[in-house]
Parts: structure tokens; sequence; C-alpha cells
């Protein structure tokens, strides 16, 4: 079974009459439950349970300090290459976009190594544009050859490989994978997705799995927020979650929540999720997910993420650039989307500790 027959279980919800349906009572058995279910999940994203955001805050703030303490993990990106052969509508990268491209070399990532170790930051997640061409895999190969003299823990976000492609990955000293469904809608998605190997639906769902297959330490998965209705979106991302929890539980799962934002291009169709979309978001994946981690990026704003910080949040991004080679270079080819949240380490880390958590830099190293 893959998740594909797991989620065509659930992909024929009626959710506007789910929410219809639901009950105060039914939100008030939920926060009093200690395990959910999945329906349970659905119905902390209903509207009438915005009136118990409070409530949910405390449960999930509760729950966050038993399973995960008062830290926050910092690691920031570095962009290899913003090639794509892909024509998506929502994306920069998109390959009739005219912007800057380019891919960096060993010597120019070694660079990048270099100014972002500086930092103190010893957790990287690797990212390229969608273009086996452009960086293949033995390109990415020798850039962790590179890297892992620098970071005790490299994560990748780039296109979706087959289970042989991530052992190598592994073997390399490949330690995380982050890859985004973007919408688990598949009408949305064939529509989104307008040409190139992203359109494959299938091939890109099945991909966290067979990086568990593969045995990587971490997965992190989530849904572009904006591409549709953001209650869905949560609920899809949540459902794959649980069950690569639940099918590997050796595996450490981890959701992201990114929202759309600002890019090249002249996508304008967003299903808006405002801040309080958002937040009820994260306190619901925590109290049906006690267990899985959370990552905010810097796509949020700083004061926003500051106050997510005691509320289930586990894992943050710091001193980001969304460009190639835009922690060393003054020759970067364009970014992939504009962040909102451009503090430095060393000033996410002071704002981390002003909510007396503690941030954390090495959690991880392999053998």
């Amino acid at each position: 079974m893959s998740f594909y027959d797991y989620y065509s279980e659930y992909k024929g919800i009626d959710f506007n009459n789910f929410f219809n349906q639901t009950k105060e009572v039914d939100i008030l058995r939920v926060l009093n439950n200690d395990k959910i279910s999945k329906y349970d999940f659905l119905t902390l994203l209903s509207p009438k349970a915005e009136k118990y955001i409070e409530e949910m805050a405390q449960k999930s703030h509760k729950l966050s300090l038993q399973h995960f303490g008062k830290t926050i993990l910092l690691y920031t990106p570095l962009y290899l290459s913003n090639y794509c052969v892909n024509k998506c509508a929502y994306c920069s990268y998109n390959i009739e976009n005219k912007i800057k491209r380019k891919t960096l070399s060993l010597e120019e990532i070694e660079l990048e190594a270099k100014a972002i170790a500086s930092t103190g930051l010893r957790h990287i997640l690797v990212l390229t544009g969608e273009s086996s061409k452009d960086a293949p895999v033995s390109y990415i190969i020798d850039a962790v050859d590179v890297l892992k003299k620098y970071f005790d823990s490299i994560s990748i976000e780039i296109y979706p490989l087959s289970t042989e492609e991530y052992i190598k990955l592994i073997e390399a000293g490949v330690d995380g994978l982050t890859i985004y469904q973007e919408v688990y809608d598949e009408k949305i998605y064939d529509k989104l997705h307008i040409a190139g190997p992203k359109k494959n639906y299938k091939f890109r769902l099945d991909a966290p799995e067979r990086a568990c297959i593969a045995n990587m330490r971490s997965i992190n998965i989530g849904a572009l927020l904006g591409l549709d209705d953001w209650r869905k979106c949560a609920f899809f991302t949540a459902l794959h979650a649980d069950y690569l929890q639940n099918k590997y539980p050796h595996m450490e799962v981890s959701v992201s929540v990114p929202r759309i934002r600002p890019h090249v291009g002249s996508f304008n169709n967003v299903n808006v999720a405002l801040d309080k979309n958002l937040l009820q978001t994260i306190l619901a994946l925590r109290i049906f997910l006690p267990y899985v981690g959370i990552t905010l990026s810097t796509r949020e704003p700083q004061s926003f993420r500051d106050n997510l910080i005691p509320l289930g949040i586990t894992k943050m991004s710091a001193g980001v650039s969304t460009e190639v080679g835009g922690h060393s270079s003054t020759s970067s080819g364009d970014s992939q989307f504009e962040i909102s949240d451009k503090r430095t380490v060393e000033e996410i880390k002071q704002a981390i500790l002003a909510k007396n958590y503690q941030p954390i830099f090495k959690d991880w190293m392999s053998l």
C-alpha cells in the first residue's frame, strides 16, 4: 500500500459538509482527549474551532514541552542552482521566466559553506531547481563531499529521486530530505504544473516513502499554502505525515507550513491563508501529531515567527538567502521567492533566548 492508496480513501471528503456539521461540543471533546483521530484533527481545523484557539494553544504548548522541551533547532538553506526544466505556474524558477540562472562551482560551494559555518550553524538544507541536467546526482554528491567538512547534518531539497539515488546520497553524507507535494488535490496539481517532470503527481507523492525505504534519517514534507484551501492542504499534509510515521516509526518525520510569497511571474490565483489560519494549522498539527517536528521558515514575518516559538514550532531557518550563492557572492543567481524575516543568525538566536527557549545549532552528527 502506497500513500496514494491511503490518500484515496479520504480525498472524496466533503469538507464543507463536515465543517457545517461540526459542533462546539465536538471541539471540546477533541481537546479533552489524549489521542485524537484524523477526523478529530479536521474538527480542530474547522471554522468553529477558531473560537477555541486559546485552548488549542495551551494544549499545543504543553505537548511541545513534553516531547521537545524548550528548544528550537536552527538551520539555513544553501541554494546550489536555480536551473529548472519545469513550467510551474507559481514559481520563479519556471523555465519560461527570464531570471538570472546560475549553478555554483565546487569552489563557490566552499565559499558558501565557510560563510554559513562562520555563523555557528551546523545544519544545512541544500536546494536546487529541478534540473537533473544542470544539477545531476553526481554534482550533488560532489557538493555534499565539500559541505560535510563544515556541517554535521546535510539535508536536500531537490527534484524527486529513485530509491537507489537516495541510497547513493545517503552514502555520500546526506541525512535528511525535504520535499513538498505543493498541493494534494490532483486536479489543481495538474493545472498548476503545466509541463515538465514535476507534472508526474504520483512520482513526487511517493518520493518521501522512497527516501524512507532508502533509510534516510529525517523526512520533511508539506504543502504550499495558497495553492488550495488551507484547511484541505493542512489535512492532507497531516495525513501524509501520519502515514509515514506509522509505517516507518524509526524515521524522524517533520512538517513544514510554508505560505506562498511574492516571486517572479504572474500567478495571482492565491487561496489566502491568514496569520490566524496558519496559527490554527500549527496548533492542530501539534495536537494531532505530538511527535512530529514542525518547521517554520523565513517566509513568515519576524514578530509572527517569534510568537509561534512556544506553540509547537521545533525548527526555524535563520540567516537566509534564497539566491544561488547569496551567502558569499556578489554575482548570485536570482532568488526563488522573497523572504520576510531577514534577521541574521545571531538576531534570531537572541529572539529565541528572549522567549526562554534554547537555540540549537547541532543535534545530530553522522558517524
